[in-house]
C-alpha cells in the first residue's frame, strides 16, 4: 500500500532527478539530495537553476552551497482536525525541520483520536517517541489527545514547542521530555504509566543525550518489545515508521505483531505501506520511507 502525502498546499515536490529533489516549501525553492532518486534525466524545470537553497553532500557530510533562504519561515498543513503550522529552518544534513511525507500518518492518528473523543472516550494519552520537531505531536494534540513528546535533542524539542504554539496549542496538555527514548520508556514501565496511542519514528542511526550510538537494524526488535509494554489495556493505535532500507515494512510488521500480547494481536487491524510524495512533473509517487499502522 502507498500512503500518499497529497493534501499539501504549501509544500510541493516539483521534480526529482539525478539524486536530488526540487521542492517548494512555502515561497522557498530548495534542492536537496535524496538517495531514492537513482534515475537520471533532463532537468527541464528552470527552478533547478534558481533555487533559494541548495544542499550538497561532501564526503561524509555536506552543506548548503546556496543559501538565500530566510533564517526561518512558516508553512501550514490542512490537518484532519484543523490547520497545523510549522516553522522551518535550513538545518544541518539537508533538513528543514519537517518530514512532509508523514502527513498521511498525522491524518490517520488524528482521525482515530477524533473519533474516540467524539464517542465519549476519555482524553487519549499518546506517546510520541523520537518525536523530532513534533509534526505528529501537533496533529494528535489538535485532535484532542494528551501528549508525551520524547526526543534526545533539546533543540528539536524546543522547535516542537514552537510548532505547538504556532498551531494554537501552546496550552495543550503535552509533556516535553529530552531523553533517550528507550530509557524513558523503561522508567514509564516501572512507574506504571500507560498510553492509548504510541508513535515511533526512529532514525536509522541514533545518539542519546549522553552520546550513546545505536543502529536501528540491530535493536529494532528489542526496542519495540520494550515500548509495547506501555500500551494501555484498551489502546487505540500503534504507529512505527522507518527510513532504514534493511527494515522492510513486512519485517517491521512481523516485529510489532510478535511483540504484542495475544489479546491485542487478535484484534489488531494492520496496514503496511510506503510513505510517498507525489512528484508534480511526472505524476508519480516518490517513496520516502515506510510505516506500519496498527489500529485496535
Amino acid at each position: 500500500m502507498i500512503f500518499l502525502a497529497d493534501r499539501w498546499k504549501s509544500y510541493e515536490l516539483i521534480d526529482a532527478e539525478g539524486g536530488e529533489r526540487l521542492e517548494r516549501w512555502g515561497e522557498q525553492i530548495l534542492v536537496r539530495p535524496d538517495p531514492q532518486v537513482i534515475w537520471k534525466g533532463e532537468r527541464k524545470n528552470p527552478l533547478w537553476r534558481r533555487a533559494d537553497g541548495v544542499y550538497r553532500r561532501q564526503g561524509g557530510g555536506g552543506s548548503w552551497v546556496v543559501n538565500r533562504m530566510p533564517d526561518a519561515w512558516n508553512i501550514t498543513y490542512p490537518g484532519t482536525a484543523g490547520e497545523l503550522t510549522f516553522r522551518l529552518r535550513p538545518m544541518g544534513f539537508k533538513h528543514t525541520g519537517l518530514f512532509p511525507e508523514q502527513a498521511p500518518n498525522w491524518d490517520w492518528t488524528a482521525g482515530i483520536i477524533g473519533q474516540a473523543v467524539q464517542n465519549g472516550r476519555e482524553q487519549p494519552r499518546v506517546l510520541n517517541l523520537f518525536a523530532y520537531t513534533g509534526g505528529a505531536t501537533v496533529a494528535c494534540a489538535k485532535a484532542g489527545a494528551a501528549l508525551v513528546h520524547v526526543d534526545a535533542s533539546k533543540g528539536m524539542t524546543n522547535a516542537a514547542r514552537e510548532n505547538m504554539a504556532l498551531s494554537g496549542l501552546g496550552d495543550a496538555p503535552c509533556r516535553y521530555i529530552v531523553d533517550d527514548c528507550r530509557k524513558f520508556v523503561e522508567r514509564e514501565i516501572r512507574r506504571g504509566n500507560r498510553y492509548e496511542g504510541i508513535i515511533m519514528d526512529p532514525p536509522s542511526y541514533g545518539r542519546g543525550p549522553g552520546g550513546e550510538v545505536w543502529k536501528l537494524e540491530e535493536c529494532a526488535a528489542d526496542l519495540v518489545e520494550t515500548v509495547v509494554k506501555v500500551l494501555s489495556d484498551e489502546p487505540l493505535f500503534f504507529l512505527i515508521n522507518s527510513y532504514t532500507a534493511g527494515l522492510s515494512p513486512a519485517v517491521m510488521q512481523y516485529i510489532l505483531l510478535r511483540a504484542l500480547p495475544e489479546n491485542l494481536r487478535s484484534r489488531a487491524a494492520v496496514t503496511v505501506g510506503e510513505t510517498c510524495i507525489p512528484v508534480a512533473s511526472t505524476g508519480l509517487a516518490l517513496p520516502s520511507g515506510s510505516s506500519v499502522r496498527v489500529q485496535f
